[in-house]
């Protein structure tokens, strides 16, 4: 394992973050910052002639995004761990960061203390993953730990489970649905809750998507 001081490459097109993250590390002897680059074409010519140790990766950049660079960033500069630094907490850009080889995600509104703890596990050959991220990562690693219930998915529900699950999907209230079917609001609700729960569904917009996988809502 390299010992430091680890190299290291910023990529960020904002300067001011940049020179925040510059002052910081300063105050390190285990990091020395060696590049800037602004844009995903110049991450990926600095990490080629630089071959930093450690690549602070931004996901959204002119150009080529830090995404779209990462599985380039990885032949072209075999030896560095890349963390990945960002604003987004949408999973899907974390679990297409993750899958193409992010040793790390953390995200902007922490690079402080927590910045510097990614960096120390990532290094140590670690995986680190924001805190409000994990689940995500723990169902990206095994995708049937939440929904082993899925296996049977659809077909476990009742009728009225399925006909209050497609509605919800499709956008309709309680009370609408209510309406249609004459039931109750709150009988919606429980056949509402119990479709999700069967299902291994938490939110609205889980359950969207797995409809719209199965051809649901045609």
């Amino acid at each position: 394992m390299k010992q430091p001081p680890y190299r290291v490459l910023l990529a960020d097109d904002h300067a001011v973050l940049r020179s925040g993250l510059i002052a910081m590390l300063a105050q390190h002897q285990d990091y020395e910052v060696v590049g800037e680059a602004a844009s995903g074409l110049d991450t990926l010519s600095m990490a080629e002639e630089l071959q930093p140790d450690l690549i602070l990766l931004d996901l959204t950049m002119p150009g080529l995004s830090g995404l779209d660079a990462l599985p380039s960033l990885r032949r072209k500069a075999p030896g560095a761990k890349i963390l990945i630094l960002t604003m987004h907490e949408d999973p899907h850009y974390f679990q297409q960061a993750m899958r193409a080889g992010a040793a790390g995600y953390v995200l902007k509104k922490a690079a402080d203390s927590e910045l510097l703890s990614a960096m120390w596990s990532v290094m140590h050959g670690e995986r680190y993953v924001h805190p409000s991220m994990t689940h995500h990562f723990i169902e990206d690693l095994f995708p049937h730990t939440n929904k082993q219930s899925n296996a049977n998915d659809w077909t476990n529900l009742s009728q009225r489970e399925r006909q209050v699950l497609r509605l919800v999907a499709l956008g309709h209230t309680g009370a609408e649905i209510a309406g249609e079917l004459n039931l109750s609001p709150k009988t919606i609700d429980t056949y509402r809750s119990r479709g999700m729960e069967k299902l291994g569904l938490k939110t609205r917009a889980s359950l969207v998507r797995f409809a719209l996988q199965r051809g649901l809502l045609s």
